[in-house]
């Protein structure tokens, strides 16, 4: 027999009775029936309940044992009772009987439990992630997470993609966020720096005639950590194609997302990628207040400016006389009451705004039909509530909510409302992946102080018109840049690459870099694109937000198997660290104190 086991916790059933085994893994738990010792032991694949009673020689041994030790049994295999079968676990017709047992490892007071769904502190969780790990429910995400990675890379194999590795260390690039930089002992005061993308190398890659890339690729960004993204760290599906138009994109990973989707979304809906709507951006943020909108909410929000410019609200109209100004309302279907008026008022207020006006439409108390009430409705008149209504599409019992001034002070906030509208009065479904292709992004934005121009998005993306593009206002200018939302969240962002060094050029010099600047930070890819690059694009899928959507986690750090925490520490192994003097001084480096 095998040193350690003859099966797995999930491999018995009824025709192994009367069968010795062995068996190993970790105690689950114990519990004693009136002298009999019962054990949910438990490994990787399943538990398997043992027992052990004074008849058995093992029995002052097994007494000894505790949550979370490592053991090793042998015994006979026994049936259940009928009355006793767990129809829950794959063995739960039989049980072992222990006649021997030998301790692999012994366990330590436990900082968590196992066993049970306990909550504990993240903190907590994190240092001691080697027991939390143990737990069912990480167990599961930990395993979706690698069947996902497998599943897609069969795709792109089935794709007609060959899967290359690109360089860990390397140059620092400015691609949005902080680099991690690594000091180099063989060159002192200079740095490498851990790749951000791959988007470089995947570029040259095509420059050198390989017709389709993919790589399940590490990425490094030091960013400020939230609940949807590692501070540290991640991993995505990165894909390169040649002589492909935005569409040819779309068309490739699209089917290869859905079908991931499809494959462990545990039947919830998914929308066909023939039904995935290609939004613009500046629709995007209208519509919806953001550029990763979730669809599962109908909610469209409209301009209505127009109802309210010379009208006896005086806050709005005032407020349109200003230039860049607009009114913008919230359909909210079925929320035609003053108490859920009165909810969003307050929830306007504690995102920092003085209040959201609202108008609802009610039974006229005179019984004649429909009325506008709110403090709105008496402003303006029933011509322009009637106005805004119709627009709208709203009936009696629905309402609709107001923001007004620069849209880019209050989209975001807009966005928000709309969300919470849409589940607080069950408009947003729950069991369906909605996807959407957000296009058409814009290049450039404007800088308020210094009246330039940077770039809002991909530098290396091409603009929409080429070159002539580039000669009228910067702000005009639309890239071949694309996200894929999906539920509220960006799962790709790509594009159709800037592959002509003179329109490079241009591009880098409206926003402020000259040719130089642009040789000296991207001089490998630059110098490439003059020895013939081919038409090429291409996209990036996160595969831990993709895992966290599949596993219906709100938290990104429920499927990173050692993630750090929101401090960008790993609490477990104690990074980031102090480097020993003789690491700095080998280095040549000195680390000044902290800034009080």
């Amino acid at each position: 027999m095998h040193a350690y086991r003859s099966h797995s916790c999930a491999a018995l059933n009824k025709s192994h009775v009367g069968q010795n085994v062995r068996l190993s893994g970790w105690v689950h738990r114990v519990r004693d029936h009136g002298g009999i010792l019962f054990i949910d032991l438990r490994d990787h694949y399943g538990v398997t309940q043992v027992l052990c009673d004074p008849d058995s020689p093992a029995f002052a041994a097994v007494e000894k044992v505790r949550s979370e030790w490592c053991i090793r049994i042998d015994g006979e295999v026994k049936a259940r009772d009928a009355s006793l079968v767990n129809p829950k676990l794959p063995t739960g017709e039989i049980e072992v009987f222990v006649r021997e047992i030998e301790v692999l490892g012994a366990a330590a007071e436990l900082p968590l439990m196992v066993f049970g769904d306990q909550e504990y502190p993240e903190e907590t969780r994190l240092r001691y992630r080697y027991l939390d790990l143990r737990r069912d429910a990480m167990q599961t995400n930990m395993k979706l997470r690698s069947d996902v990675v497998r599943s897609m890379r069969q795709r792109m194999w089935d794709k007609g993609f060959r899967e290359y590795q690109t360089p860990i260390i390397t140059a620092s690039s400015p691609e949005g966020a902080r680099d991690f930089l690594v000091p180099s002992r063989l060159h002192p005061g200079k740095f490498y720096a851990l790749p951000q993308a791959p988007q470089q190398f995947k570029q040259l890659i095509m420059v050198s005639g390989f017709d389709k890339y993919f790589q399940i690729a590490p990425c490094f960004r030091d960013e400020d950590p939230r609940a949807d993204r590692s501070p540290t760290d991640f991993y995505q599906l990165d894909l390169e194609m040649s002589f492909v138009t935005q569409q040819d994109v779309f068309d490739t990973v699209s089917p290869v997302i859905a079908g991931v989707f499809e494959e462990f979304g545990g039947g919830r809906k998914v929308d066909a990628p023939a039904a995935w709507p290609q939004i613009s951006y500046r629709d995007a943020a209208l519509w919806y207040g953001t550029d990763k909108p979730d669809l599962r909410n109908p909610i469209k929000m409209q301009v209505v400016s127009e109802h309210f410019a010379g009208s006896g609200f005086a806050i709005f109209a005032k407020l349109l006389e200003q230039d860049g100004t607009e009114v913008r309302a919230i359909p909210a279907p079925k929320g035609g009451s003053r108490k859920f008026c009165d909810r969003m008022n307050a929830f306007a207020q504690k995102e920092g705004l003085p209040g959201m006006g609202y108008i609802f439409w009610r039974q006229a108390e005179d019984g004649s039909g429909m009325e506008a009430a709110g403090p709105l409705a008496k402003n303006i008149g029933p011509e322009r509530t009637e106005a805004i209504r119709q627009q709208l599409g709203l009936n009696m019992g629905d309402a609709a909510f107001f923001l007004g001034g620069k849209p880019a002070a209050f989209e975001k906030i807009a966005g928000k409302a709309r969300t919470v509208i849409g589940d607080e009065l069950g408009l947003t479904e729950t069991d369906r992946f909605a996807f959407a292709w957000i296009v058409d992004f814009p290049i450039y934005q404007k800088d308020e102080e210094t009246g330039g121009y940077e770039f809002e998005h991909n530098p290396f993306s091409m603009p929409q018109g080429g070159m002539e593009a580039l000669a009228g206002d910067p702000l005009d200018v639309r890239g071949y840049q694309y996200d894929l939302a999906c539920n509220g969240y960006e799962l790709v962002s790509g594009a159709i690459r800037n592959h002509k060094p003179e329109i490079m050029f241009k591009a880098f010099e409206i926003a402020g870099y000259g040719k130089e600047e642009v040789h000296k930070r991207f001089g490998g890819m630059v110098n490439a694109f003059t020895y013939g690059a081919p038409p090429h694009g291409g996209c990036a899928a996160g595969i831990d937000r993709i895992v966290m959507l599949l596993a219906d986690e709100m938290n990104i750090r429920e499927v990173i198997m050692f993630p750090m925490n929101q401090r960008a520490e790993d609490l477990m192994m104690g990074a980031p660290s102090e480097p020993l003097n003789e690491q700095l001084r080998e280095l040549r480096l000195r680390v000044l104190p902290p800034e009080a």
